[in-house]
């Protein structure tokens, strides 16, 4: 049986709303664009997990790593010549030209510690003030911290004692090594006021300057660029020439002045403190002198030196 055609009126509307529409401009197509990105991953997919970062091996760092160079410690020995000459010619020019000191040979005046040693102190502190200009004005570090100077409270007679102790043992091995009876700097011990003036510059000024150069600029720079063993025996080097004009050259004193630069530099070197190596200085220096008071009858029979 056919289906029936029930129109109940739709057609006549349907014409006559095409008809209302058609008499209306078209409206123009536009072209949406959507402005925002999806965020979510695509289905099925898993979102991406950086791969874990391995961290590096760490590299060779070095145990000193001063703000100077070595060219600036080259500097620093330049200056250390030319400043000392000039103050002992200087010394020496002024000194013959008084009265007290008229008719004496230069050479006998350059033995004489009332005159060498003011003018070796006042070179001293033209080249500690160098020092802190290359690394405050050059650098711009405080100077202290720089050079690792680090005073070590509550243990600094600890240090005192050890220089003691390598005094008595660098006395103790001079015995087995062949050292001469009288050497170069017996000659400035005349009296008791030289012997004082020595005694006092070697103990306080000497230890002070001495350990600023070879260990507070000088052993960073070699420990920086060869390792702190090398850099040890480097610096322990130079410090036992600086004194081989007063020793004659002897190899014997020599040898012990080199075992305990590399003690002084071994205490550097583990308390990163140059006032430690310091202390051990001046107690070192200061047992020798302690010594030398006693042998001499309380710096009154300096003849007794030679024999």
């Amino acid at each position: 049986m056919p289906r029936p055609n029930i129109d109940f009126g739709m057609s006549a509307a349907a014409a006559f709303w095409r008809a209302a529409v058609s008499t209306f401009p078209p409206i123009p197509k536009r072209r949406i664009s959507c402005k925002f990105k999806l965020l979510a991953s695509p289905p099925n997919s898993l979102p991406e997990i950086p791969p874990p970062q391995l961290p590096l091996p760490p590299g060779r760092r070095p145990t000193e790593d001063p703000p100077w160079t070595g060219w600036d410690v080259l500097r620093i020995v330049v200056v250390a010549v030319v400043v000392i000459a000039v103050f002992g010619i200087v010394s020496l020019w002024i000194a013959a030209g008084t009265r007290v000191f008229r008719g004496i040979p230069p050479a006998q005046l350059a033995r004489d510690p009332l005159l060498i040693i003011p003018a070796q102190f006042a070179a001293y502190m033209v080249l500690v003030f160098f020092m802190y200009a290359v690394v405050r004005r050059e650098r711009g570090y405080r100077f202290l911290p720089a050079v690792r100077w680090s005073w070590p409270h509550g243990t600094w007679i600890g240090f005192l004692a050890l220089g003691a102790i390598v005094a008595i043992a660098g006395q103790l091995l001079s015995a087995l090594l062949p050292v001469p009876k009288s050497l170069p700097i017996d000659q400035f011990f005349h009296s008791s006021a030289d012997a004082w003036m020595m005694a006092i510059f070697g103990v306080t000024v000497a230890p002070f300057v001495e350990e600023l150069f070879f260990r507070g600029f000088l052993y960073p720079v070699l420990a920086r660029s060869l390792g702190v063993g090398l850099g040890i025996v480097l610096t322990a080097i130079p410090f036992a020439l600086l004194h081989s004009a007063q020793l004659g050259n002897a190899w014997g004193p020599l040898v012990v002045l080199f075992v305990v630069g590399v003690v002084l530099t071994a205490v550097r070197a583990i308390t990163k403190s140059v006032a430690s190596s310091m202390l051990v200085h001046m107690g070192y220096n200061l047992t020798l002198f302690s010594l030398l008071f006693v042998a001499s009858g309380h710096f009154q029979h300096l003849e007794r030196l030679g024999g």
